[in-house]
């Protein structure tokens, strides 16, 4: 029987992530590849991308950085191609990138709303798809992990976030879905639901200390969540140690939505 230690080693594992450029992507990126994993990070933003990878190899793992648009198709199967190329294999798809436009919803365009569907939905969807072909055809399994959002279960107050949180919900869902379809291949499909976290998207929130005390009014632990905070449980779901766990969102949220 394998220690604990052994069970979250992800050494010999290949890991993409997209939206690796910065925030939350960034931080799944380093961690994965502390826990052992090479990454690919991939990023519309290409030189944020880089500037991941570059720490990356600053701790001896291998990187490389992919300029994609995960709501294009093409591109989406370049990347996973790139990484086939580099490392002959993929083990691991962290599905981050997403975007939140916020605002009323009786005055949300339909292009806004639509540019929403696209990234947020769609892209993982896309990503989703290209990687399982390729676990699949592979016959090892996988891990497709999906990000989400505590507002994938709860509505977008404070603030509104409306075509964020439908697409976040529904992300819950096809999570849910992929992961009974692909169980037989050895494929996990599994989500994690963040709630508000120190990133760029959420700066003008954490530089508001009424804002900062309502979202931790919000939390049962009574405060917001330190970035290392995620890092458990994407190492958890992305190795052995979460073998059998799948469909399941992971809500790292102090609380939030168990009230």
């Amino acid at each position: 029987m394998r220690t604990p230690q052994e069970l979250f080693d992800l050494s010999g594992n290949v890991a993409i992530v997209t939206g690796a450029g910065s925030g939350l992507g960034a931080l799944f990126a380093q961690a994965l590849a502390e826990a052992g994993a090479d990454v690919v990070c991939a990023d519309l933003d290409v030189d944020g991308a880089q500037e991941t990878a570059h720490a990356i190899e600053a701790i001896g793992r291998s990187a490389i950085a992919v300029e994609v648009d995960v709501a294009d198709e093409t591109a989406v199967a370049a990347m996973v191609q790139a990484t086939l190329d580099r490392f002959g294999r993929l083990d691991i798809v962290v599905n981050n990138a997403g975007i939140g436009i916020t605002g009323p919803p009786e005055e949300m365009s339909l292009s806004d709303w639509q540019k929403t569907l696209d990234v947020n939905l769609t892209g993982v969807f896309l990503c989703a798809r290209e990687a399982a072909k390729v676990m699949i055809a592979a016959g090892s399994g996988g891990r497709i992990i999906n990000i989400a959002s505590i507002l994938g279960a709860v509505a977008s107050q404070p603030g509104a976030a409306t075509a964020y949180a439908a697409t976040k919900g529904a992300v819950i869902n096809l999570t849910r879905d992929l992961a009974v379809h692909w169980a037989p291949h050895g494929i996990l499909v599994n989500a994690i639901g963040p709630a508000y976290f120190p990133t760029a998207m959420t700066g003008d929130a954490f530089a508001d200390p009424e804002a900062v005390a309502e979202l931790s009014r919000r939390a049962p632990l009574g405060r917001t969540g330190l970035l290392e905070e995620l890092k458990g449980p994407i190492v958890f779901l992305a190795s052995d140690a979460s073998s059998y766990v799948t469909g399941q969102t992971l809500f790292v949220d102090g609380g939030w939505t168990a009230w």
